[in-house]
């Protein structure tokens, strides 16, 4: 956000300043609230579904602090002139079924007149003020965990090119539009060191403003890494979408791919996700521990990589 004044209050904990996933504030001694408001536009057809994926996807940044989320209010903008009012209808009520699933109090919102539609929230949660998970604290000997395999942006890059199979599209909208409630539980009761969502930057672009805030390097395994079954086949289709090449252009100075490393398969790594899952930086000691938990509840994780001593560089290796 550049221009924008960085604010010294003694009680933000979290403020603008590392492009950090919400801001805190300190209440008190034992409680601090989490702040965020995320939105976008549609990127699948089904208006409920679409509700439901927006929720989740700004739900995700209170887990990602490792924060529980008290309540949310909507963030609406509709093409009246457009779109019949029964479409407004279903995308409330998807958002409303994935905030009631997370136990959150929808509180009221604001809706616009707009030449196209977006939906979001704006969710506030609570931690405590010792407790907070930032994208700032990965340490050497971290191991990196992911809890969401990679390639939203380049499926529904294929539905939008009528190239995605009704049955992929239900298995993404799936993954989208699940919480991240479960991982958030696990890393916080692991004692992770930093975290942060896999969003629109993709996972190095994630991954590159942890290591750069944290001061260390990274080093992340591309085999290991997990990707939605098809997603490369739709890469050699050319179904990539545009923040893709976007990702992969802000991060070449950045970010050093092995030329040993399969081109498709490294593209995966700069497609911008919606509703990704957690990229958790955790002590090697615990990373058992929450792939237990995970596996317990249903939930996958994969090991995809290292933290080591640095200056802030991620190196991408076969």
């Amino acid at each position: 956000m550049a221009g924008v004044r960085r604010t010294h209050h003694p009680n933000v904990i979290v403020g603008l300043e590392k492009a950090d996933d919400a801001g805190v504030f300190r209440l008190s001694e034992d409680l601090a609230i989490i702040q965020t408001v995320d939105y976008f536009t549609p990127i699948v057809d089904d208006p409920f579904e679409y509700g439901a994926i927006a929720a989740a996807n700004s739900l995700s940044d209170v887990y990602a602090m490792g924060g529980v989320p008290l309540t949310a209010m909507n963030v609406v903008g509709f093409p009246r002139s457009v779109l019949p009012l029964p479409v407004l209808t279903e995308l409330l009520k998807g958002g409303q079924e994935v905030i009631d699933e997370a136990g959150v109090a929808l509180v009221g919102g604001h809706s616009v007149k707009a030449p196209e539609m977006f939906y979001g929230l704006s969710v506030t949660g609570r931690v405590h003020p010792d407790r907070v998970i930032t994208n700032s604290g990965a340490r050497p000997e971290d191991v990196l965990l992911l809890t969401k395999p990679l390639g939203t942006g380049i499926l529904t890059t294929a539905l939008k090119n009528d190239r995605l199979p009704a049955d992929k599209l239900r298995a993404v909208t799936a993954q989208m539009r699940r919480l991240n409630r479960i991982a958030s539980e696990a890393m916080v009761a692991c004692g992770a060191h930093a975290c942060t969502d896999v969003t629109g930057f993709g996972l190095l672009g994630h991954l590159y403003e942890m290591t750069s805030n944290s001061g260390v390097d990274a080093y992340v395994y591309v085999e290991s890494v997990p990707i939605i079954d098809t997603v490369l086949d739709h890469i050699a289709a050319g179904d990539k979408p545009g923040g893709l090449g976007a990702n992969r252009k802000y991060l070449s100075e950045r970010i050093s791919v092995s030329e040993h490393c399969e081109p498709n398969h490294t593209d995966v790594l700069f497609d911008p996700q919606t509703s990704g899952g957690l990229l958790v930086a955790l002590p090697k000691e615990r990373v058992d521990e929450f792939q237990e938990m995970m596996d317990a509840a249903g939930e996958m994780s994969a090991v995809i990589g290292e933290i080591r001593p640095g200056t802030g560089t991620v190196q991408v290796l076969p």
